[in-house]
């Protein structure tokens, strides 16, 4: 091919919104002419190279949006400190179908017992297969949500939030609210209701769910709604992982036995 011929159509894929196609379609067709491609394996063989380049980009536009810890994956999630039942469920939970049916996920646990970490990991893992995730803490969620109200934005800043087929809000039971906070709080949970799927944390069992939303009606009302068609996740570690992370550390650190350099 001409270098004219080869600009050309550089150009028209440019055009065409192919980049993959615009960087290797040379080097492709070289291989094709070494090893006598036809013409339909050639192009498929791009085909193949922009279709998973296209997934790779936007799995990395998923992910920035999406404000995930990138550290909290499911590479990192020590497994083994989960409770077996949660183990098992967590393979399903990753593959995405109770978004599809716009169910929740309620992870409940002392602090430290990684429920955050947990959940993100699922998050990571829904964002690769193709899925809109959002994390965000529940005191952030609330401030947001506030301003919006205060600006008279509740309803459009509520459809910026449906556009998430998951949203992720992080430590609900550390919110000691005033009214127009559970108010918007308790708003919000109302709009994802059987439409969309939510992911809390909370350091707060149930019970203890009056110290959110103050009110008993609306504290009950909310559960009824988190709860419907939803996965329960009780992390029960004896200790936090903070805890035992430091204890491992401080005895890295000490010298061990016989190491000491005598006096002579």
């Amino acid at each position: 091919m001409s270098q004219t011929a080869s600009q050309g159509l550089g150009m028209m894929l440019r055009q065409l919104r192919l980049p993959s196609f615009v960087t290797h379609h040379l080097e492709v067709a070289q291989q094709a002419e070494q090893q006598g491609w036809t013409l339909t394996r050639y192009l498929q063989h791009l085909a193949e190279m922009e279709l998973e380049d296209r997934d790779q980009r936007r799995t990395r536009r998923l992910l920035k949006k999406s404000q995930l810890p990138m550290d909290k994956t499911i590479d990192t999630l020590e497994m083994d400190r989960l409770p077996a039942k949660i183990q098992r469920q967590v393979p399903a939970l990753c593959e995405g179908g109770f978004v599809e049916r716009a169910e929740n996920v309620l992870c409940f646990g002392l602090p430290g017992r990684g429920k955050t970490h947990l959940v993100c990991a699922i998050g990571h893992e829904l964002i690769h297969r193709g899925y809109q995730v959002l994390f965000i803490p529940a005191f952030k969620l609330v401030q947001r949500l506030l301003v919006a109200k205060r600006e008279l934005g509740l309803e459009a800043e509520l459809k910026k939030l449906d556009r998430f087929d998951a949203v992720i809000v992080d430590d609900i039971g550390y919110i000691q609210q005033s009214r127009d906070e559970m108010e918007v709080l308790f708003t919000f949970i109302g709009e994802r209701y059987e439409r969309r799927t939510l992911m809390l944390t909370s350091n707060l069992v149930f019970s203890q769910w009056d110290r959110i939303f103050k009110d008993t009606l609306t504290t009950a009302a909310a559960i009824d709604r988190v709860v419907h068609h939803s996965t329960i996740l009780e992390l029960t570690a004896k200790n936090s992982y903070r805890a035992d992370s430091a204890r491992k550390k401080n005895q890295e650190k000490k010298p061990r036995k016989g190491s000491e350099k005598k006096d002579v």
